[in-house]
């Protein structure tokens, strides 16, 4: 029996559709199906065609902002609590969001009620410039990642189901769009968020880019913010070593991962070779593993805690040049086209210019060469700071 996905932010968004949805909310977003889309311009290669309600105006972009932290709670935040925070020295802004783990499309994910006008601001930049796009969002629409998109098989311009276990509602996939927020797969609007039975306001995003967010997130974590709520630091720069105006390459001093912490991680993933490519997939039960998923399984049998995505699996060691990697390093991609610069894709390095991967839907577990485009580096793993980033 496939078990739900923890392609989600346990730690941080603890509040779960899949238990809280009342059986007697009133679903009030129910679409008429699209017509099918039409040629659409380069820029908007991944918005559906316009979504039709009176209610989908959205504010002009004014200034992008930068997300460092995000923080969830299992009840409304207090205002009070907000204008503390706001008031932080070094904050630039706070966006008030709705956030619960929730099945989309059958696919367990972070889920995120916002507002368009507002929340578009914290994005990366393709999707912040988009104004047809949150203009779907504001219509009823469910924007999704690329890769939620692409392989996690949620077509474009089609309808499927959001909610818990017992009520979900058919709401249309408006774009693909990932919001730069490691597994937040799935951005609706308040409106919509009300509508399935979500928390209100029970998150922040918080813009502090000149701040010292380590000293940020404690002060959160220990004197502003309510019992049960958790705060966790997103985004963090990559760590590049050894290249044009970097630090030196990295020296182990007990640091980094072990030969035989190497040898059992690469030789556990062997034994998965053949499986199926599931997108949000980390066990055998759920019938095969996706990029991320293969490598927190198998450097988890060496006794090394990964976080759960790529994009923060990127983040548990300094990033060397290729030509410095070596076995047991992970090699980080950023294929995704509506968020440049974001790491969507990981693997393992063996050596001699192969890898070990879950490539994408369609494909196994295999041992393939090594590819150099949209790539970013090797990652050379610190099982301390794997933990930490893992939460």
């Amino acid at each position: 029996m496939r078990r739900p996905s923890r392609r989600v932010l346990p730690t941080v968004i603890g509040v779960s559709l899949l238990t809280t949805l009342a059986a007697n909310i009133s679903v009030v977003v129910a679409q008429t199906p699209a017509k099918p889309r039409t040629q659409v311009a380069k820029k908007q290669a991944f918005v559906a065609s316009a979504a039709s309600s009176p209610y989908s105006a959205v504010a002009p972009l004014q200034q992008r902002l930068s997300a460092q932290i995000l923080v969830a709670g299992g009840a409304t935040l207090a205002a009070a609590t907000i204008a503390q925070i706001r008031r932080y020295k070094g904050v630039q802004g706070v966006e008030v969001v709705d956030a619960v783990q929730a099945l989309v499309g059958g696919k367990r994910v972070g889920l995120l009620g916002v507002d368009p006008s507002t929340f578009r601001a914290y994005t990366p930049r393709p999707t912040a410039e988009s104004d047809a796009l949150w203009r779907n969002v504001a219509a009823g629409d469910v924007a999704v990642s690329f890769t939620l998109g692409k392989d996690g098989g949620l077509q474009l311009d089609s309808h499927v189901p959001i909610g818990g276990k017992t009520r979900q509602v058919q709401t249309r996939i408006g774009a693909y769009a990932t919001m730069g927020i490691g597994q937040v797969d799935a951005v609706v609007s308040h409106t919509v968020a009300q509508s399935l039975g979500m928390p209100s306001g029970n998150a922040l995003l918080i813009s502090a880019p000149k701040a010292k967010l380590d000293k940020l997130n404690n002060w959160l974590t220990k004197k502003a913010l309510p019992k049960g709520a958790k705060s966790v630091l997103l985004n963090t720069k990559l760590d590049y070593v050894g290249s044009a105006g970097a630090g030196q390459l990295p020296q182990s001093n007990g640091q980094f991962m072990t030969g035989t912490q190497i040898s059992v991680a690469i030789n556990a993933g062997y034994t998965k070779l053949g499986m199926p490519y599931v997108w949000g997939g980390e066990s055998d039960a759920e019938g095969g593993y996706d990029c991320s998923g293969l490598v927190q399984w198998a450097f988890r049998q060496a006794g090394i805690k990964m976080p759960r995505v790529a994009a923060d699996q990127a983040r548990t060691g300094p990033v060397v040049p290729y030509d410095q990697a070596r076995p047991g390093d992970l090699l980080i991609w950023a294929n995704d086209p509506t968020a440049p610069g974001y790491i969507s894709h990981i693997a393992i390095y063996l050596g001699g210019n192969k890898m070990l991967v879950a490539p994408h839907t369609g494909d196994v577990v295999k041992i393939q060469k090594v590819y150099l485009r949209n790539f970013r580096g090797a990652v050379r793993v610190n099982p301390q700071l794997a933990a930490q980033v893992g939460g």
